[in-house]
């Protein structure tokens, strides 16, 4: 099999982690040990994903990064130091001017390699540029990074930065918990975490227990139906224990029909991609028990630290993505 020699570029898609910047810094650092007289000879960085690679945005990431201390600092730097984007490519035999104005791109630029790191959305659009080259006179190699904190890539065991998101959620749920321990009057603190279909960050709350028995009173994930008047029920005889009920509840909880618990919360729009935008899961329920039991009840969104927390980052989650 002869070596293909040529260029190479690399992007950042969808929503960034504490450890995206880290897969980064490895595909640099990879591509660097074996500039001279390796196969790739210059390593672009495409601004915003794919986006910015329709526009030409590109950068000399060699030049940039040639020192390993600011290699170091990147993989330790949160969210996505190239930019991201939510671009789904469009069908092939629909849209095929688009791929051959990227096979263009391609071409100027010599890229015969291209590095994607991203989670399933990204890896779609990995699968559609692997599926138009292989069907042209145009040899490269279509590579997707996994990254998503929701632990939900087909294929993977588990995906880099889960562990820190799931670091930040547990260590945070914890120190709720301790605060809602202070006072002897009935009380439910309902936390909101991240997770249209996956319950894996939510299930992390729990990673207390392990160590010293504390978690949330109750859990919520979006992979079982949910009840509000079971909801009740489990809050009333968790209130028969102890005044204070913490509830750990993934965004995507549904109803047995299907609707999402947060739907008329908000104007629900959908991305590119067809996800529904979630907000709001925390405040109906902190309505709904707030009517029913008629206790104090607080909701807490956890939102974007769940996915940007250097300072609580995973150390095997950092080695592992580099």
């Amino acid at each position: 099999m002869n070596t293909l020699i040529g260029n190479a570029v690399v992007g950042q898609s969808g929503g960034p982690t504490a450890a995206i910047n880290a897969t980064l810094a490895g595909v640099i650092r990879g591509v660097l040990e074996n500039l001279h007289g390796g196969s790739i000879r210059t390593l672009f960085g495409m601004r915003n994903g794919i986006e910015g690679l329709l526009e030409e945005r590109l950068i000399d990431l060699g030049g940039l990064f040639a020192s390993e201390d600011k290699l170091k600092l990147l993989e330790l730097t949160p969210a996505a130091a190239l930019g991201s984007c939510r671009r789904k490519l469009p069908d092939i035999k629909k849209d095929p001017a688009f791929y051959e104005r990227l096979l263009g791109i391609f071409k100027k630029y010599d890229i015969r390699y291209f590095f994607y790191i991203g989670g399933n959305d990204s890896m779609d659009t990995v699968a559609r540029l692997s599926e138009y080259t292989k069907s042209h006179e145009y040899e490269m190699r279509i590579i997707g990074i996994p990254k998503t904190i929701d632990n939900d890539l087909v294929g993977t065991d588990h995906t880099p930065g889960f562990g820190s998101a799931a670091k930040y959620i547990a260590t945070t749920v914890q120190e709720i918990i301790r605060d809602c321990a202070v006072y002897a009057t009935k009380a439910v603190t309902i936390v909101e975490i991240m997770g249209r279909d996956a319950g894996w960050l939510t299930a992390s709350a729990a990673l207390g227990r392990a160590v010293n028995g504390v978690g949330p009173d109750l859990i919520y994930l979006p992979e079982s139906p949910f009840s509000m008047e079971k909801f009740f029920e489990d809050l009333r005889r968790i209130h028969k224990e102890h005044p204070d009920v913490v509830v750990a509840v993934s965004e995507g909880i549904r109803y047995e029909d299907g609707r999402y618990v947060c739907e008329g919360m908000s104007a629900r729009g959908v991305d590119v991609f067809g996800h529904t935008a979630l907000s709001g899961t925390g405040k109906v329920l902190e309505f709904a028990v707030k009517d029913e039991l008629g206790c104090k009840v607080r909701s807490i969104e956890l939102n974007l630290p769940q996915r940007c927390a250097a300072h609580l980052a995973s150390a095997a989650d950092i080695e592992e993505a580099v």
